[in-house]
């Protein structure tokens, strides 16, 4: 509604610009509103058609006809991904049960290779680092939730008053003291001695006994006391994730685990770039990252060397769907730049998969790449598929078809993605139609495992690359690809590690594993983090309930197929996650927004307004009828 006051502001103050009246008519025909709802009973005339002789406002409306202009013809293919971008979760979950489901002598083998691989682990339990870490502070304990809310406050708290202030809030009321010797780890309890510190010098209570003169005295030292003993807690959990603060340190702490057999990934950590200054800081070390991979790779090779893994975001400051011209002209010459210095190496290049709107640009921008003349003949080119996203069978058919039509095998990384949470907050935000994601993992599962048959299937276009955590779903792909086929799994540093030692050398399953491996510093490392604990942390996460002697074996081995077959009616959405226009519940409808980042509302929206823009307009003044 405000965008509506300030329009009615505009028109009785007369700030109008040319052609303003043509998108608001347009507007009002695609909504089915009518003036005089909008704008009260002298709507009519401020909307109304010219009368004779007087001057009209015939400019075309320029901003959605831009973005229209800015597209390129889209083939069947690219279509399908458009038109599946919010389908309805129980429209997906039928084909993608029928390909997702094994067969009789595939699901026996994958229950008995699951099983193996969770006694293993069980029997040999790690002493430290984050998984014992998630166990501890898992996200259903109060603590757990202040620990998520201070790694993802912090980052964008720039005063240190209002940290402080957020500090008390978060640390203040945790009962830290109860997880202390709780965990066999040391690095887990050298983090809670922090926090109990810390969070006794919050806290407001009285204590007596010598324990509360020291901390009296702690606390004379004042806030920058309390900030850096979070700061020192925060900095703990970050680094278990991050493989070097350089990737000099990254490349030689990965030496010990390359013995074994793993391969690595490296990311360069940092968020969007928001200025000119962060992409060319980003595009530096990016190139710097390469020349040092490229030189450690020496000579191994696409798949049994190290690679990259590129942030598109970070390479311009405006990787937006209404930028796409500004996007195809800085963005695609850094990325070609950076693709072709990788085949120099010869070492292998990811596309990073990023939030559900950017796909699309994603896949434009992967498709030149493709054509790149300087690129033919190399096959180190890689993008991201996210399973939760529900058009993800569709962007695989895209992406081997592409490959197929260039002549190139193409690395493709399946992951289960890991903005789930902004995904389904920003679709109720915006009052779209419906969530871009699944709402219930149990379906991400399924579609993970669809998707990996599809990617299996045309092992002739793509290196399929599959990243989980689940040693169930490691144990269906594994039974579902046999024994001959060429394929890698991957995992996060610091996550693991543990599962994978079961699964790479020949006294194992003989199958490579590829380590996703952040560099960056500890300023940088703080999304990560957040989205890593997200993933991870739930009650429902694998790697959180292997941990968890409580959880039966046989609990770990459900089949999410036959799961998803029992749920009435199949694909049916979570009861507690509201649909972005039922935000409200029965007090009243959200307000409906337009998804500007999908091809075919762009297109009907520009088409709504050009047929707008025929008309001619007129604005009156308010008073005297118009006569004034």
């Amino acid at each position: 509604m405000e965008d509506v006051q300030d329009a009615q502001v505009d028109l009785v103050h007369g700030r109008r610009s040319l052609g303003y009246f043509g998108i608001w008519q347009s507007i009002l025909r695609h909504t089915g509103r009518t003036a005089a709802c909008l704008f009260g009973a002298a709507g009519h005339r401020l909307l109304a058609p010219p009368e004779e002789g007087l001057p009209a406002v015939t400019a075309p409306p320029a901003p959605f006809a831009d973005l229209v202009r800015d597209s390129v013809p889209r083939d069947a293919l690219r279509r399908a991904v458009t038109a599946a971008h919010r389908r309805p979760e129980p429209d997906c979950l039928p084909p993608l049960i029928a390909a997702a489901r094994l067969t009789a002598p595939e699901r026996d083998q994958a229950t008995a290779l699951a099983r193996r691989l969770i006694t293993a682990l069980r029997a040999h339990p790690r002493k430290g680092g984050v998984e014992a870490l998630v166990q501890e502070f898992s996200l259903s304990s109060q603590e757990g939730v202040a620990l998520m809310c201070l790694a993802e406050a912090l980052l964008r708290i720039p005063d240190t008053a209002t940290r402080d202030a957020l500090i008390r809030d978060k640390i203040g009321g945790g009962d830290w003291a109860a997880h202390l010797g709780h965990s066999p780890s040391m690095f887990v309890n050298a983090a809670t001695w922090g926090l109990v510190i810390t969070g006794r010098l919050t806290a407001t209570g009285n204590e007596a006994g010598l324990g509360a003169a020291l901390t009296r005295l702690i606390a004379r030292a004042g806030e920058p006391v309390i900030r850096r003993g979070v700061d020192l807690a925060m900095r703990m959990m970050g680094e278990q994730f991050v493989t070097g603060q350089t990737i000099e340190e990254a490349l030689a702490r990965a030496r010990a685990m390359e013995a074994k057999g793993f391969r690595y990934s490296y990311d360069m950590l940092g968020e969007a770039a928001m200025t000119a200054a962060d992409a060319a800081r980003y595009l530096a070390a990016y190139e710097q990252a390469i020349h040092a991979i490229g030189t450690a790779s020496a000579g191994r090779g696409i798949e049994a060397g190290p690679g990259i893994s590129v942030k598109l975001s970070a390479l311009p400051p405006r990787y937006a769907r209404a930028q796409r011209a500004r996007v195809m002209g800085e963005l695609l010459p850094r990325l070609a730049h950076l693709a072709r210095l990788a085949k120099r190496y010869d070492i292998g290049l990811n596309i990073d998969a990023e939030e559900s709107e950017r796909l699309e640009l994603s896949l434009d921008l992967l498709e030149a790449l493709c054509h790149d003349a300087a690129l033919a003949g190399w096959d180190g080119v890689g993008f991201v598929i996210q399973a939760y996203q529900r058009r993800a069978p569709f962007v695989v058919d895209v992406v081997v078809d592409m490959a197929r039509r260039t002549g190139r095998r193409m690395m493709v990384r399946l992951v289960k993605g890991a903005y789930w949470d902004s995904e389904i907050k920003r679709a109720q935000v915006d009052g779209l139609d419906d969530f871009p994601v699944f709402t219930r993992k149990l379906h991400t599962d399924v579609s993970y495992l669809a998707c990996a048959r599809r990617l299996l299937a045309a092992q002739d276009a793509v290196f399929p690359q599959f990243a989980t955590h689940n040693a169930q779903t490691l144990a269906a792909i594994h039974a579902m690809a046999g024994p001959d086929a060429r394929y890698e799994f991957q995992c996060l540093h610091g996550m693991g590690e543990p599962l994978y030692e079961e699964v790479v050398g020949p006294a194992k399953l003989n199958r490579a594993c590829r380590i996703y491996a952040p560099v960056g510093t500890h300023e940088t490392l703080l999304a990560y983090l957040v989205r890593r604990l997200l993933e991870n942390g739930a009650n429902s996460s694998f790697v959180h309930r292997i941990h968890d002697p409580e959880v039966p074996v046989d609990a770990l081995l459900e089949d999410p197929v036959a799961a998803a077959e029992a749920l009435v009616p199949v694909g049916r959405p979570h009861d507690r996650i509201a649909a972005p226009p039922a935000l409200f519940g029965v007090e009243r409808r959200n307000s409906a927004g337009l998804d500007l980042a999908n091809e075919d509302r762009l297109a009907a929206l520009a088409a709504t307004l050009a047929a707008g823009a025929a008309t001619p307009l007129r604005a009156v003044p308010l008073l005297g009828d118009g006569a004034a």
